[in-house]
């Protein structure tokens, strides 16, 4: 009898997607790719896309490829904190905002680490100082990898400050962020 020994590598192209994870309302998010170690994220169903908080916002080239730089205060109601950032542009896109007005905001890929799971998300740029949440998790983030229970809050993760995240420890899914070169 023979058998066969050459060993199979699976590449993440090749994974199949994982099963949904069940996190709560609000729940710790981190964004490894902008320097953001942790930030209080809303889960928000009723909204299509994402968001996070943004000001100073600059969009400039850089050898032909449109760039934005922005700074933000990962921290609710701490102002004193400060990460300044910068990513590729995707697209500006018009979103309704929360007081019913169409704004024109600059849209980013980059990755989210939730749940132990990093993927890649799109992140319209939005002045969020005003608001309870620094970030919005909208509808395309969730599909496909997360169920919603209303009634909890923080099923992923609660780190006291101090605390790192769980970026050691995360899952590939069989998604990758286009290049845009």
């Amino acid at each position: 009898m023979r058998h066969d020994t050459s060993a199979t590598v699976s590449t993440a192209s090749e994974m199949p997607p994982l099963p949904p994870s069940v996190i709560g309302w609000r729940e710790w998010v981190g964004l490894p790719d902008l320097g953001i170690r942790r930030i209080k994220a809303k889960i928000d169903t009723g909204a299509k896309s994402s968001a996070i908080h943004a000001y100073n916002v600059r969009v400039f080239a850089r050898g032909g490829t449109e760039i934005v730089s922005f700074d933000l205060h990962p921290r609710q109601k701490n102002e004193r904190v400060v990460v300044s950032t910068e990513a590729e542009v995707l697209e500006f896109r018009k979103v309704r905002n929360s007081g019913g007005a169409v704004d024109t905001r600059p849209v980013i890929v980059t990755h989210a680490v939730l749940f132990g799971r990093r993927f890649p998300i799109e992140l319209t740029l939005a002045n969020r100082d005003e608001m309870g949440y620094r970030m919005l998790i909208g509808r395309e983030a969730l599909r496909g990898r997360f169920l919603v229970n209303a009634d909890e809050s923080f099923l992923g993760e609660r780190w006291p400050l101090g605390r790192t995240g769980p970026f050691d420890s995360i899952s590939l899914e069989n998604h990758s962020i286009p290049s845009h070169e």
